[in-house]
């Protein structure tokens, strides 16, 4: 690589640990560790809610459904859009108000007020796990980013990927995450659609050329199996409404109104737009490097059609989208660990000083935890819909029925969570038990059909609605 784009790529790193370092001489509250202090627009908490979902797990990942499937991969952000809408209207609302009369740091503090602390406490093991796997992506995706472009190993890469993003993560905090993130996507975005877009096209030699190179099939919407279609939409979208980090950034709101703008922007960023830039890019990458592993080619194209100082660009653009979720994945976990585990059961009278030292230093622990999960898992799509399918068994149903059905009890909730994430996890290490292709497809429904049978079994004496 020239040293004008390692000049490019070094830079971009140091400024965003110095967003870590400006943020980390500010704070004073846990308030504003977690949440923000609860004043943040809808520009950039909509802009942080792309970022983090979209991020390099899905951005190198739609590129390997780009070389693989083509434009129908664009469909797996299209369940972006629905989970972002959906949440707007059916979550916001309540979960911002109770948010904000309770001061709320957490995903699991909702459950609590719902349900009980014996519930908080399992969704805050489900979400911590889940969220620290999901940083293990964004690790790989990096790396393997890293590996293309400047051929070192993929142990180096990690490393050095994950160390600055866990560094300004455990600086600076939510606000370091959310400003840090509304850089990163528009990063991202501008280098994608105004160089490697053109460029790539113009290499290929345009769209007859591509239409050569590749599959017929590659150039409709319906090369989806509805297996395939169908756990995407199972799997994602229920993360909209279990999500730590989109909690957080509920949260982190001015008012419910400034949330719902901010999440009906986020889905409009996801699908099309962003969806469609990344398989294309996925296509092109086929077309230049047909033999290359799917989730490669597109680091590929980046180093090698390039001109010298857009590839430190573009690349800065990649690494700014891995860390822009890696971070707030980081923030989540720290966040669940610390505040509805340690502070919750731990250390009840901990001091604010203390608290905020603890969450830094679970960030860095949690960090080393995902160069671990990284090595240990070769695709980065994988690892994603496997944390996703993890959390979303053992959280979504308990947390819908809390929403919407007022007689659902701690014990329904309990047991419901308890047996689809249980579920999820046996299938997903064992996957001959599973009669279906995927284990959400078997422990979604069953976390149901437990959270229906306990509630009627056992229905609330004391009828809660949230409000």
């Amino acid at each position: 690589m020239h040293w004008v784009d390692i000049a490019i790529i070094a830079t971009y790193m140091v400024a965003m640990l110095g967003v870590g370092f400006y943020f980390l001489n500010r704070q004073k509250t846990v308030d504003e560790y977690f949440v923000g202090d609860r004043n943040m627009g809808a520009g950039h908490i909509g802009f942080s809610v792309v970022a983090t979902d979209v991020g390099g797990g899905f951005s190198i990942g739609l590129g390997g459904l780009g070389f693989t499937m083509g434009l129908s991969g664009s469909w797996l952000l299209f369940t972006g859009l629905v989970g972002a809408w959906l949440a707007a209207v059916l979550l916001i609302p309540r979960v911002k108000k109770l948010g904000d009369r309770h001061s709320m740091l957490t995903y699991p503090e909702f459950l609590e007020k719902r349900f009980d602390s014996k519930t908080r406490l399992v969704a805050a093991v489900v979400s911590g796990l889940g969220y620290a796997g999901f940083v293990g992506a964004q690790v790989l995706a990096g790396a393997k980013l890293g590996s293309a472009v400047f051929d070192v190993s993929i142990l180096t890469a990690v490393i050095v990927m994950a160390g600055v993003a866990v560094l300004y993560t455990s600086f600076g905090g939510l606000q370091a995450v959310i400003f840090t993130d509304s850089i990163q996507w528009v990063v991202l975005l501008g280098g994608l659609l105004f160089f490697a877009l053109p460029f790539s096209w113009m290499e290929v030699g345009g769209w007859d050329a591509m239409k050569q190179a590749l599959p017929a099939s590659h150039f409709s919407l319906t090369n989806i199996s509805p297996g395939t279609f169908i756990t995407w939409m199972f799997t994602i979208v229920p993360i909209w409404f279990v999500g730590m980090t989109l909690y957080q950034r509920i949260y982190a709101t001015r008012d419910v109104k400034t949330a719902q703008r901010a999440w009906y922007l986020a889905g409009l960023l996801e699908w099309p737009l962003m969806a469609f830039l990344g398989v294309l890019l996925g296509m092109f990458g086929r077309v230049m490097f047909p033999a290359a592993e799917s989730e490669m080619a597109l680091p590929m194209l980046i180093k090698n059609v390039l001109p010298v100082g857009l590839v430190g660009l573009v690349s800065a653009a990649y690494f700014s989208a891995i860390m822009s979720t890696a971070d707030s994945c980081l923030i989540a976990s720290t966040g669940n660990l610390v505040n509805d585990i340690y502070q919750k059961y731990i250390n009840p009278t901990a001091s604010h000083t203390l608290v905020l030292r603890i969450s830094r230093i679970t960030t860095l622990v949690l960090g080393i935890g995902a160069v671990a999960i990284a090595l240990a898992v070769p695709k980065v799509l994988d690892s994603i819909l496997l944390a996703y399918s993890f959390m979303v068994s053992g959280l979504f149903v308990p947390t819908l029925g809390g929403l919407l059905w007022k007689r659902v009890s701690s014990r329904a909730a309990f047991l419901s969570m308890i047996i689809g994430g249980g579920c999820a996890l046996l299938l997903n290490i064992v996957p001959s038990l599973n009669p279906l292709e995927e284990p959400i497809l078997v422990a979604l429904p069953l976390s149901a059909l437990v959270l229906i049978a306990a509630t009627l079994l056992w229905p609330a004496q004391r009828r809660v609605l949230l409000r």
